[in-house]
């Protein structure tokens, strides 16, 4: 090779990069469609991860007296209002241990992940579409529910708008890294919904949804601040009510990223 053919042979290179990339691109744009209408498809997934926070927001509002009404308590603040950030918190769990695990089992169950290993799109790649149709689903189901909590029952918050980013995608991300994780474990869709209902309902309850932080145990209370959906609630209501979320909380649900991220990126099998 002459100094006069190198100039061609570097752009051909870039060149063809840039058609893989997009190449890439596009098949995983495709993926992402594909997985968002199998996701639309699903009834029971859809609903839960979709439309029960806001649903069951509703519920409380509008079932449970004084539930909409300020409340000296809580200092003048209206139960509803004090519980939206708890919904929120529901709505990461439910999406990664209940939709997102139980898919990626269903998946790897049916082959589909060693099939596309023997094929130009890699099972990372449906992975990105997993996470991407689950994620946009995590956005919809939460936007609803505070749609609902301000159009049914006036709920006039001012929230740290930063805290809250962070707290909901800190939170958001330690789940999945955490359903990711024990899709290692789940051979089968059978065993997704029992291993995620032994973890699923523990951390609903050190999120809040039955038992609010502030009426827990100190003692109960101080274990849920350890465990990534407790941690996510306390740092959303704190910063529900313009406060900043608590260093503890942060560092919980960073350490928890990294922790479940890294095993989970060494243990996962495709097959």
């Amino acid at each position: 090779m002459n100094a006069a053919t190198l100039p061609e042979t570097v752009e051909s290179g870039a060149a063809g990069r840039r058609r893989r990339g997009r190449t890439a691109g596009r098949s995983t744009a495709r993926l992402v469609v594909t997985e968002a209408k199998l996701f639309v498809r699903d009834p029971l997934g859809s609903f839960f991860a979709v439309i029960f926070p806001a649903a069951l927001l509703l519920v409380l509002g509008s079932a449970m007296p004084g539930f909409d009404e300020p409340s000296a308590d809580i200092g003048g603040r209206k139960p509803v209002e004090f519980y939206l950030p708890i919904i929120l918190a529901m709505a990461i769990g439910t999406v990664a241990l209940v939709s997102l695990l139980n898919v990626l089992a269903a998946d790897r169950e049916k082959g589909v992940l060693r099939r596309l290993s023997t094929t130009p799109v890699s099972p990372v790649r449906l992975l990105v579409a997993q996470l991407a149709v689950n994620v946009a689903a995590l956005l919809v189901g939460s936007a609803l529910a505070l749609l609902g909590g301000w159009l049914v029952f006036g709920i006039e918050a001012r929230p740290n708008v930063p805290g809250l980013l962070a707290a909901f995608v800190l939170g958001s991300a330690s789940m999945v890294a955490l359903a990711l994780l024990l899709a290692a474990f789940t051979p089968t869709s059978r065993a997704a919904m029992g291993i995620g209902s032994l973890v699923y309902y523990p951390m609903l309850f050190a999120a809040g949804v039955w038992t609010p932080g502030p009426m827990m145990p100190e003692a109960v209370r101080r274990v849920a601040d350890f465990t990534p959906l407790g941690a996510a609630s306390q740092a959303l209501q704190d910063t529900w009510t313009g406060d900043w979320p608590q260093p503890l909380h942060l560092a919980v649900l960073v350490g928890c990223t990294a922790l479940f991220g890294a095993l989970a990126a060494k243990l996962f099998r495709w097959s």
